[in-house]
């Protein structure tokens, strides 16, 4: 991917490599701390793309996101230059801090949930997410890191029939409960102010579409949770961001059906 990291010679400033998403791309930050660029290769080059279309339909609605700076491609791949939304990621917090952010993490989700999906061109639909995760199983390419423990001594294959054998009811509440979703609303994801523990904004938006709810709240409880010091944090917490979006009677069986198809869909 030389070619691709030349693209970004024509700006005349520096960028430092700072990390490798789940996805496979390279992240930068420019010099000024500013901007970041990631670069996809020309695999992953359409959903880099869809990135970017996500980010320019999703500006002047009232979300906090990156704003697009550059768009370019070659054969090799592409890359995507973004304004740096300020802060630090919620998954950098340390416990007490995290629970000060929730709510307004929780307030920040629950105004992307409440935009009109209607008019949002982009499907991030519970039959698309099935079929990318039989894809992924029929490849072999299910990354067991993303499994967790109880679940990476069974074949990729048994975890999709489980998931599968769901389906139908999982589906008919999609059609009741689909909103815009984040589609990886994980702690790295939220951006805060380290100072006013306010939630800034979101980033990594390459998964927004419409879908159920509960595929941003069970990412949401899930990775927050290794963060709570006590059950009594946890409990808060889960009370806290239910409140927030309105939900009287929290399904714990849907939350744990999307994060059985979650680690599918990666590969």
């Amino acid at each position: 991917m030389e070619s691709v990291k030349a693209l970004l010679a024509h700006t005349s400033r520096d960028w430092t490599r700072v990390k490798t998403g789940e996805s496979g791309d390279l992240v930068y930050r420019r010099e000024d701390g500013l901007a970041y660029a990631k670069i996809a290769s020309s695999a992953r080059s359409v959903d880099l793309a869809g990135e970017r279309n996500r980010l320019l339909w999703l500006q002047g609605r009232g979300i906090a996101t990156p704003e697009v700076i550059d768009w370019r491609e070659v054969e090799e791949g592409a890359c995507l230059v973004t304004t740096a939304i300020p802060g630090v990621p919620a998954a950098d917090l340390d416990r007490d801090a995290l629970l000060k952010a929730w709510p307004s993490m929780a307030r920040q989700l629950k105004s992307l949930h409440d935009l009109s999906s209607d008019q949002c061109p982009f499907d991030r639909s519970l039959s698309l997410m099935f079929a990318k995760a039989s894809d992924v199983v029929s490849r072999d390419a299910v990354n067991p890191d993303f499994l967790p423990p109880e679940d990476r001594g069974r074949s990729a294959r048994e975890l999709l029939d489980r998931v599968e054998r769901d389906l139908p009811l999982r589906l008919a509440q999609e059609v009741v409960d689909g909103v815009l979703c984040h589609g990886d609303a994980c702690m790295p994801n939220f951006m805060v102010d380290p100072h006013s523990l306010q939630c800034a904004g979101l980033i990594d938006l390459g998964r927004v579409g419409k879908a159920d709810r509960y595929v941003d709240l069970s990412l949401m409880i899930a990775n927050a949770e290794e963060s709570w010091a006590t059950s009594e944090q946890g409990q808060r917490a889960f009370s806290i961001l239910f409140e927030t979006l309105e939900i009287e009677q929290p399904d714990r069986e849907r939350l744990a059906f999307y994060l059985r198809l979650d680690p599918l869909t990666w590969g």
